[in-house]
């Protein structure tokens, strides 16, 4: 049922009761635990009956919704009257298992007025106290329209025979202002009959409800209890839904008929899905969809068959939930259609239709298709894993049409089992067309990542390099690298010495992409040792790599940035590794840092890294300025005049930040590597930009540019 304002703040009362209960329950635990024999009550009673200020007052209500009991209703009862505290001793009343409560909050219904009264009568609904429906009956009458609102919803929540006598006899003479909320009590009351089992007393207040004149939320909500109530007898009812111009009640039809249990609700919206307009059939079809019930399936076949293109393409959906073996034709005639959209979803569809009488199906068809029918057949036995078609994929994969070979090699590496893996062997060995050893080295990588012995697989693989042709080594190296493992691995990092270069630049390459950890002391001893300095430069960055991109201890880490340094012969790959050691700081990388500072290249880049390490581990000036000394920079006055950032026109003043970030030595270390991120945004977006500065040091003016994310180093005026 749909949510009103007055459905809400119930709602809302019962969610804060309930936290409220919660809470306090944990508070009390918690005290009994130190102090099992106070007496709760009696001390949160005590702050009611005395001049304590109104929130600790309201505090004691909280408390008592717990430890009250029918001792705290007396106390409770006055402050129903008070505007402060009227709606936490509501809380209390509402949760106090005492009927001592229901009669305080009755009282109440007779002496109060306005909001206050409209609270208590709330809270007789939350604590559905039948004994209150003849004084909210009363109220149904009151000039104060909120009020007897307030008492129609209550009298719905309560429910009986006395309170839906009442509301039924209200709904047809009803002021304007409270029919909805009259309309609303009836449908409450309603629903609760039927959870009672007095479906035909529901039915006739629903039905009282649906010929009012009502908001339109009130006659969608009871046109939907009436169906509901009706059970399988509500099926013409809803048939009247599905077929109205009206959009609410059309919505309403669409969710009902996805609620209604039974076949003849399935029935009913079958039958109609015949006579529809194809903007109607396309929702009523995913209505079957979502029931689940195959009775359907004839209805659905015929739209997708024989329905407008939007129908048709419901329907080929709705076959993936509903559909078995007998869809397979319908479904492939759609796949093989000349309306892309709709083909593909045909094939996806066939492709998760469960059931091996569809494997059988598809091989049945596979073995005499031709043209399309045989591509589509042939990814729809890869897409469905049908191992029984590999003998016919194998066939395929010899077809003189080169699409057919590339389809069946793609299905061959989805279905084929390791005792025919010599096939895909054979054909990354042997093919001459470029285009068909990509497809053959994909299609034995995935076959080869699907066993379950993977070194088996490359025990194989590493067989067949020994005896292939340059083109094809590269291949299996390919394969290999897919596969990884130890067996790979040796065999990859044997074929990066091997005399071939396109072997060789294969296997670096390889083995400078590998994502696994083991490949690190390869690359390293290919860093060392290989005969071509390119070979060597790949396998350092390949090491370096492995420090961005791995998770590892700090430790570990450390060691591998010290050996990567030590390696490494290029300032450039030394430069990448003080990139690795400015985003792991610690007091070992920091000493890394140190050390590259001493190298006349690296000096800038070691000395940022070290500062910023500093930094963010809580270095002050002083120690920052003992580090510059260390690395034979001497402390100096900075003094920036003036900072700009940006492209061509846009640029932005960063002079503030700038000067943030001056420690009196020529170093600047922003609190972020992304310029843009450092000055607050990126002022020329997607253009190159660059950091304008103005300074001063020792009292000689310069100015400098920088390039975006350079490190920033201040020379010394002339």
């Amino acid at each position: 049922m749909f949510r009103t304002q007055d459905t809400a703040l119930y709602a809302a009362l019962i969610t804060a009761t309930a936290w409220l209960v919660t809470v306090a329950s944990t508070d009390a635990a918690g005290a009994d635990a130190e102090q099992p024999a106070i007496d709760h009550e009696g001390q949160y009673l005590a702050v009611l009956r005395s001049d304590a200020p109104a929130a600790e007052k309201a505090l004691a209500c909280k408390h008592l919704a717990i430890y009250g009991s029918k001792e705290s209703v007396p106390a409770l009862a006055p402050l129903l009257a008070d505007e402060q505290l009227a709606s936490w001793a509501r809380i209390a009343l509402q949760t106090i298992p005492d009927p001592a409560a229901e009669d305080a909050l009755r009282q109440a219904l007779e002496k109060l007025r306005g909001r206050l009264l409209i609270g208590v009568i709330n809270s007789l609904a939350v604590r559905r106290d039948a004994k209150a429906v003849q004084g909210l009956i009363e109220r149904l009458n009151d000039t104060d329209t909120e009020v007897a609102s307030a008492a129609a919803v209550a009298l719905g929540h309560i429910g009986g025979p006395a309170a839906a006598k009442s509301l039924e006899a209200s709904l047809a003479d009803a002021p304007t202002a409270i029919r909805s909320a009259v309309a609303e009590g009836c449908i409450r009351c309603a629903e609760r009959l039927q959870a009672d089992g007095h479906s035909d007393h529901a039915v006739r207040l629903f039905d009282a409800v649906s010929r009012a004149s009502v908001p339109q939320q009130r006659l969608v909500e009871a046109i939907r209890g009436a169906i509901l109530a009706r059970g399988p007898a509500g099926a013409p009812l809803l048939v009247e839904q599905l077929r109205s111009p009206d959009k609410a009640r059309l919505a309403i039809g669409l969710r009902v008929a996805r609620e209604l249990v039974g076949p003849e609700a399935t029935a009913a919206v079958a039958a109609e899905l015949s006579r529809a307009a194809p903007e109607r059939q396309a929702l009523l079809i995913m209505v079957l969809a979502d029931r689940g019930d195959a009775t359907a399936l004839p209805a659905v076949l015929q739209a997708a068959q024989n329905g407008s293109d939007e129908v048709r393409v419901a329907a080929v959906r709705a076959l993936g939930q509903l559909g078995d073996a007998s869809c397979v034709p319908v479904l492939l005639e759609a796949a093989l259609g000349t309306d892309a959209g709709l083909s593909q979803t045909a094939v996806s569809v066939l492709a998760a239709v469960p059931g091996e009488d569809v494997d059988h199906d598809v091989i049945s068809r596979l073995g005499n298709a031709q043209g399309k029918t045989r591509l589509v057949l042939i990814q729809l036995a890869a897409q469905r894993s049908i191992g029984a078609a590999v003998p016919l994929l194998l066939k395929a994969a010899d077809d003189p049409d080169a699409q057919v070979r590339s389809a069946a090699l793609i299905a061959l590496g989805k279905t084929i089992a390791p005792d025919d893996l010599a096939v895909l062997t054979t054909r990354v060995a042997e093919t001459q067309d470029p285009n068909e050893a990509a497809t053959a080295v994909k299609a034995l990588g995935e076959a080869c990542q699907r066993m379950a012995d993977r070194e088996a697989c490359a025990e194989r693989l590493a067989a067949a390099v020994s005896s292939a042709s340059v083109a094809a080594k590269c291949r299996f190296l390919e394969v290999l690298a897919m596969l990884g493992g130890t067996k790979a691995l040796e065999t990859v990092a044997a074929a990066a010495k091997d005399a071939q270069p396109d072997v060789q630049e294969t296997a670096t390459r390889l083995l400078g992409e590998w994502m696994e950890m083991d490949v690190a002391p390869v690359l390293l001893d290919l860093a060392k040792n290989a005969a071509d300095e390119k070979y060597r430069v790949r396998a350092v960055r390949g090491y370096i790599r492995l420090l961005r991109q791995f998770a590892m201890p700090d430790e570990q880490r450390v060691e591998m940035c010290r050996i990567a340094m030590e390696t490494a012969q290029r300032p450039a790959e030394k430069k990448l590794v003080l990139e690795v050691i400015g985003r792991n700081p610690n007091a070992a990388m920091l000493s890394l840092a140190l050390e590259a500072a001493k190298v006349p290249e690296l000096k800038n880049e070691a000395v940022a890294v070290a500062m910023m390490i500093a930094e963010r581990s809580g270095g002050h000036s002083a120690q920052l300025a003992e580090l510059l000394r260390e690395t034979g920079q001497a402390t100096v006055k900075v003094e920036i005049v003036k900072a700009e950032y940006g492209a061509g026109t846009s640029f932005k003043d960063v002079t503030t930040i700038l000067r943030k970030h001056v420690h009196d030595f020529p170093v600047i270390i922003l609190p972020s590597p992304s310029y843009n991120a450092a000055f607050g945004g990126d002022p020329s977006p997607g253009i190159r930009k660059e950091l304008k500065i103005q300074y001063r040091m020792a009292d000689k003016p310069g100015e400098i540019s920088f390039a975006e994310n350079a490190t920033i180093v201040l020379p010394m005026p002339n």
